[in-house]
Order: C-alpha cells, then sequence, then structure tokens
C-alpha cells in the first residue's frame, strides 16, 4: 500500500519545520514534495527548472526564491506554471507530476493537475485556493500504516492545516 499523506503549511517557515521533522522521523527526500506559489516574482515562467540536490537551494535563488536550506535539500526544485494560478515552485516528485500535468492543465488548472495525482476534487480544489492565497502543500510518500500515521502525527503537532491522505496514482 502507497498512500500519499498532504497537508498545508501557512507559510515558508512552517513549512520548512514540516520538512525537517518528516526527515528526521527517517522519510527520505525523495519522497517529500513541497508546491508554493512564487511570490518573488510578478512574471509567469514559460518554462521549467530541473535540478538534482544539493543543487536544489542554488536553483531557488535562480528562479527568484529565497528558499530556505531544509526545502532546497528535496529531490528537485524549480518552477512552472500553471494558467490561472502563475508561478509555482515545487520541489520533490511533485515537481514532476504537475509539470507533465501542467502542459494540459489550462482546463482544469492546479486541481486539475492535484486531482491527475489521486487527490479526491474537494480537497484539490480547497487546496488550489489555499496555494493560490500565498500558503504551501506538502505531500509524502507513506508506505506501511505506520508511517501514515507517523506524518500524520508530525504535521498535526505542527499545527498543519487540511491534513488528508490518498492512495497514490501513477505518475
Amino acid at each position: 500500500m502507497t498512500k500519499a499523506v498532504f497537508c498545508i503549511a501557512q507559510n515558508l517557515e512552517q513549512t520548512e519545520i514540516i520538512v525537517n521533522h518528516l526527515t528526521t522521523a527517517g522519510f527520505s527526500t525523495n519522497d517529500i514534495s513541497v508546491l508554493f506559489p512564487d511570490k518573488s516574482t510578478t512574471q509567469d515562467f514559460a518554462h521549467e527548472k530541473h535540478t538534482k540536490a544539493p543543487e536544489g537551494a542554488a536553483i531557488g535563488g535562480t528562479v527568484g526564491l529565497g528558499t530556505g536550506a531544509v526545502v532546497g535539500l528535496l529531490a528537485g526544485i524549480g518552477a512552472l506554471a500553471i494558467p490561472g494560478v502563475g508561478p509555482l515552485i515545487a520541489a520533490g516528485p511533485i515537481l514532476a507530476a504537475l509539470s507533465g500535468a501542467a502542459v494540459g492543465a489550462a482546463t482544469g488548472g492546479l486541481a486539475g493537475g492535484l486531482i491527475g495525482l489521486g487527490i479526491p476534487e474537494y480537497e484539490a480544489k480547497r487546496y488550489e485556493g489555499k496555494i493560490k492565497g500565498g500558503s504551501a502543500l506538502i505531500s509524502v510518500h507513506a508506505k506501511t500504516s505506520e508511517e501514515i500515521d507517523q506524518a500524520k502525527d508530525i504535521f498535526e503537532k505542527a499545527h498543519a492545516e487540511d491534513i488528508s491522505s490518498t492512495e497514490e496514482a501513477s505518475v
């Protein structure tokens, strides 16, 4: 059973705390994803950039984002633009998943891409609204029920919002 456990962090500082706790608990940086708006620029990105850690922190600066060290060490970090949402910063497996979805997301926007990842429609629309408002979506792959419970516990202790889990869709 592979599930993704999701939550909303209100700001980058809370995002950093949650990602740090996930890695400290033993979750691989390859299994953690973060998605948030790029509020540091008004320019829409027409392309995406991919890197692997530890170059993630460097590309964050190139993209115009002062990401912290923890988010910068995730599997990849890059910029993408989704029509109706604007420029986003993504790190981890969600970058590749949404990059493919973003190409055809003109009709579905970010919610359409999230639905494609296996997130129920009502949650995807709620997440899209929160991300547009400046919050971050964090997800982590969990293979056992213990890992699912552990991730949810980390999210709850960090006062994250909208915590849920879902069967992962193949990407």
